[in-house]
């Protein structure tokens, strides 16, 4: 960029603009409340920096040149652009537009984002949000993802992190399920009773014997990596399945087992790389899930 070229005033561009649209030195003098003696100045001043003549006097009034003509498109820009800066100085400017990419879960992303995506979208229709579910972390300082809602902070300096309330995760089972097993389930007798496995169950089950269920492998005879598959098995009314009680909200089908015992705390954060602060998209979208996460935890 040669910074030295760019050395003529505004003001004198903006002087001539108002004069080609209104097609009077006296009328734009009016429109901009300065004296005609001034706005005449500030054109004359501009046409011998650029070197051309801008506009010819015809009778009473004026008339632009050819040369000004050229010129016009190029000053009509720089217009739009002055209003555009300074409706986003003032935060005035509330359209906002594009691709914003969300990585969460599977879970979240399956029973939490369509909702704050449709209430999202209700406020600002031209937001594209896209879902990146995976239960592998991205990477944001590569730009796999915008924005990540992940179950531990970030301790690294080129991220933002923010920590939502915390909220639980507790066993549920479908009704069926419950009616059939309901003797077993209320006097804590899980010989036989099936629970939702993963292939690693070690911390599963040391997790469950910490809220007082004292399982071990026998009780997890279907496994799969798969929260999703996992979720869908327990409301077959194959197994009891756990899940964040915030994923669950509505589903009349399916009631809380062992409820006498605690949940499982679940931290949440919300994390964005450093053009967070600089992309009003994505500060946007970041502000309203915060605020959408922390107001769905209150209902829990």
């Amino acid at each position: 960029m040669n910074w030295k070229a760019i050395n003529f005033d505004w003001n004198k561009a903006k002087a001539f603009l108002v004069a080609a649209e209104e097609k009077s030195f006296s009328a734009a003098a009016k429109s901009l409340k300065v004296t005609q003696s001034t706005l005449g100045r500030q054109v004359a001043a501009l046409e011998e920096e650029l070197g051309v003549v801008l506009f010819e006097r015809v009778g009473k009034g004026i008339e632009i040149t050819p040369s000004g003509l050229d010129l016009l498109e190029f000053v009509k820009e720089m217009a739009s652009s002055a209003n555009k800066l300074s409706l986003a100085a003032n935060g005035k400017s509330m359209e906002i537009t594009g691709c914003v990419a969300i990585t969460s879960s599977e879970v979240v992303s399956a029973f939490v984002l369509p909702r704050f995506i449709e209430k999202l979208r209700q406020i600002q229709p031209r937001i594209t949000i896209e879902i990146i579910s995976s239960n592998d972390t991205k990477d944001l300082r590569r730009r796999e993802a915008d924005i990540a809602i992940r179950n531990q902070p970030t301790e690294h300096p080129d991220l933002i992190s923010r920590k939502i309330k915390e909220t639980y995760a507790y066993l549920y089972a479908t009704k069926e399920f419950i009616e059939k097993h309901g003797s077993s389930i209320e006097t804590n007798t899980l010989n036989g009773i099936v629970f939702m496995g993963m292939p690693d169950n070690s911390k599963w089950i040391q997790a469950l014997r910490s809220i007082g269920l004292m399982v071990d492998e026998s009780n997890f005879p279907i496994v799969t990596e798969s929260h999703l598959v996992h979720w869908s098995i327990m409301q077959q009314g194959m197994a009891i399945g756990a899940m964040p009680q915030i994923a669950v909200l509505g589903d009349k089908n399916i009631q809380r087992v062992f409820s006498d015992l605690p949940g499982i705390p679940i931290e949440t954060w919300v994390v964005s790389h450093r053009e967070l602060k600089t992309n009003k998209r994505i500060r946007y979208v970041y502000d309203q899930l915060i605020e959408y996460l922390n107001q769905l935890h209150k209902h829990q």
